[in-house]
């Protein structure tokens, strides 16, 4: 058990050289879409759309409960057949709607597609000023900490998020306050 014990020992104490010679950096991805313009411009564009989307999705929503009102209203003035008629063009409309918010905002709707054809190059702009930063800083690895990783302690001299978004265009004199 000792001798499992000490090649242990030996074992950490010989890739501590190794494991102190990595550089690594975080950015705060929040902060730089926040105050990235074309990311704003993007997202004002996208919720732009999920408004008209949501406004055609409340008139038909209002149709239907207008139809529905009038139906009960009147239930009993219809014969039986119309009555069913009624029923089933509730019934469609109320599908018809359904079909509509999950073609909008579904988990592959119109929206979904939306912000990977607005965002993407974003992103893809973003994570590529990442990369040039890292690597004209000599950095290892860059941590987003706003990602699934947590930082129960984060050196400040390591942010290289102003960086990012110096790159970027972005005067970060302007949001230094931040």
């Amino acid at each position: 058990m000792r001798k499992l014990f000490g090649l242990g020992l030996v074992l950490v104490w010989m890739s501590a050289p190794v494991l102190a010679q990595h550089k690594i950096a975080y950015i705060d991805s929040d902060r730089i879409y926040q105050n990235y313009p074309e990311f704003a411009t993007a997202q004002q564009s996208l919720d732009r759309l999920a408004q008209g989307w949501e406004q055609d999705l409340s008139e038909r929503q209002q149709a239907l409960d207008d139809m529905s009102k009038e139906h009960q209203a009147r239930e009993l003035l219809y014969t039986s057949e119309s009555r069913r008629e009624k029923q089933n063009e509730i019934s469609a409309a109320e599908e018809e709607l359904e079909r509509m918010r999950i073609q909008y905002f579904g988990p592959d709707g119109q929206l979904f597609h939306q912000q990977e054809q607005i965002l993407r190059p974003i992103q893809e702009r973003v994570l590529e000023v990442i990369q040039e930063v890292a690597e004209g800083e000599g950095y290892d690895y860059v941590f987003d900490r706003n990602g699934a990783f947590i930082f129960l302690y984060a050196n400040e001299s390591f942010d290289i998020t102003d960086l990012v978004l110096e790159e970027l265009g972005v005067d970060v004199t302007r949001i230094s306050g931040q």
